[in-house]
Formats: structure tokens, sequence, C-alpha cells
């Protein structure tokens, strides 16, 4: 059976609901060895199905974790088994189920109901993109904008192409994962929230996420809309075009810092070329536009940053009005 058939009868064979003691089984009881990934949401296993030449990936979500409960994950689950892209990760199956536990609690052991959720996953033989983005023998340039370029299309489903906009919340490498043909699938949509149609922006008091890809107005006010994304997407693009590690530090949670040093660094032809010896004059135009879009993408007033349908425009080599004033 070929890669590509076993792949699409994956989604056939499981059940849609699975049982935690199968769960235990295809991961060798969530063996350390088998550990693909982590997320701010639980570790990624590297699943193999009882014919033992089919894989899987399953994410174990934290026990009791905001996101395995209850309503919340079902309603999740649903919205990401509807979702077909070649740029967004396919769910195929779950596992959400209480079990009986018994733990110590003020020096007495008590019995307490514990959900077991996990997310399963197609099986993606290159990882997440934070395991390639920083390597001494990187990923070659074409390779790291055919990976941009994927990211904005999965993006751009997720914005424009649904009855309402998705908004993801979590744009990080690690939720970047990668087929056997570098073609990234966004992934970990723990923290996404499904707008209505006429919905622009929503608030929340509980403020996740990670430090450096956080837009301003969601950290320090808590609001979320389509350019929450952007912002993060903005960081991403500036980290896979420079190959430079966003460290975002407690006292810059929005990584300005990285942002300057990337204009500050990467602001004229020169500079690029010495970073970049190799590169043709299209490669060029590519970087440049990256760079462009990127800096762009992370303006701090969220009125300022350019929407998924302007950035895949100007990749595409379309001349975008929001991004003239940069190119000059």
């Amino acid at each position: 059976m070929s890669s590509l058939q076993s792949q699409q009868s994956l989604a056939s064979t499981l059940p849609t609901n699975l049982p935690a003691t199968f769960m235990k089984e295809i991961t060798g009881d969530f063996a350390p060895e088998r550990e693909l990934g982590r997320s701010v949401f639980g570790i990624v296993y590297m699943g193999v199905l009882p014919e033992g030449d089919r894989l899987i990936a399953v994410k174990r979500l934290a026990e009791n974790s905001s996101v395995s409960a209850g309503k919340t994950f079902e309603t999740e689950v649903t919205n990401l088994m509807a979702l077909k892209h070649e740029n967004v990760v396919e769910l195929v199956s779950f596992c959400h189920e209480s079990q009986k536990k018994v733990v110590q609690h003020n020096g007495r052991y008590v019995i307490v109901d514990v959900i077991e959720s996990c997310l399963c996953y197609k099986y993606l033989p290159n990882g997440s993109l934070d395991k390639h983005l920083y390597d001494t023998t990187p990923i070659n340039w074409y390779t790291r904008f055919n990976i941009i370029k994927g990211i904005c299309q999965g993006l751009h489903f997720l914005h424009k192409e649904l009855d309402g906009p998705l908004v993801h919340m979590n744009l990080v490498p690690s939720s970047i994962w990668l087929d056997d043909n570098w073609v990234p699938k966004i992934a970990d949509f723990g923290l996404s929230r499904l707008f209505g149609q006429e919905q622009t922006r929503m608030y929340t008091v509980n403020v996740k996420g990670h430090n450096g890809y956080m837009a301003p107005e969601y950290l320090y006010r808590g609001e979320i809309s389509t350019m929450s994304d952007i912002y993060s997407l903005g960081m991403l693009i500036l980290e896979i075009t420079t190959g430079e590690k966003n460290c975002a530090v407690p006292e810059d949670r929005s990584a300005r810092k990285f942002v300057d040093n990337v204009h500050q660094n990467l602001k004229t032809d020169e500079q690029i070329i010495y970073k970049y010896p190799s590169l043709d004059p299209n490669g060029l135009q590519q970087v440049k536009a990256c760079i462009v879009i990127g800096l762009k993408c992370v303006e701090a007033e969220r009125s300022k940053r350019p929407s998924i349908a302007d950035i895949v425009d100007k990749l595409n080599g379309k001349h975008v009005e929001i991004f003239e004033q940069a190119d000059n």
C-alpha cells in the first residue's frame, strides 16, 4: 500500500471516538521515546496502529486541562473535523473518556474522575517547524518560502473561506507541522475561536499564549480578532526568513527587540545578499517581500496590519497598497 493510500484509508478505518486503552496501546503507554513534540496543551506521540505499518500522531492533552473540559473539547473537535485544507492538519479521531484514579490529597487517598483527552492527526514525517528553523544545516530558502506561502494559504482558509472567521490564536513554530514534501500544516487549535459572520472581535480575561507571538492588544487588553493571528504570522514569517529565533523575555513579551534587529540588519539589498549569498534575483525579491510582510504584520497598531488576503496577494507578486509605503 502506498503512503497516500495508507493515509486515505486511515480516516475511514479509525472509529470516531477511541477508547483510552487504545490510545495507550498504540503509543506504548505514552512512552517517552515515542514523543514527537510538545505544545502548551500537551505532548504529541507517535502511534503505531495495530496493522503495524501505519502511523498516527496522538496529542495527549494535559489531564483535566481547560481545553479538554466537556463541551469546549467536543465543540473544538467538531470544528476541527470539518476543516479540510492542504495546509491545515487533518484530525481523524479523538479520545475523551472519564476514568477513576486514586490520588493522594491532604495525606489521604481519594478517588477522583480524570478526563483522558487525546486528538489524533495524520502522521507528518518531518515533525514540527521549530525542529528545522534553527538547525546548523538549515532548510534552503526556496523551501522556506514555500512553507511561508503554505502557512498563509492555510490561514486564508481559516479567516476567509469558512462561514465565519476561525482565529487560531497560537501560530508559533511548534504549531506548524510538515509532511514528507515540506508542505506546512497548521495544527494546535487549542486556543482557537470561531467567530460569527458579522463578528470582528471578542474579548477575554484569560490571556494565554507564547511570549513573543501575542499581539499587544491581546496581551494587554484581551482583545481577539483576525489581526491577532496576523501579528503571530508576522513573527513566524520573520523567523522563517531570517532563521533566527524569537527569544522573547518577560520584560519584552511582544519581542520588539527581535523585530528591531530584523529591521536594522536586513533593510538593504547588500545586507540580504550578505546573509543569502547564493540567491538569484528572484530569490532576493522573495526575501525582500517576506521581510516587508513580516514587519508590517507586527505593527503595534492592529489597524496598520494587512489582512491575510493582502499577504497572499503580495506573496504572489501583486502590488498591494498597504505594503507600498513599506517598500519605499
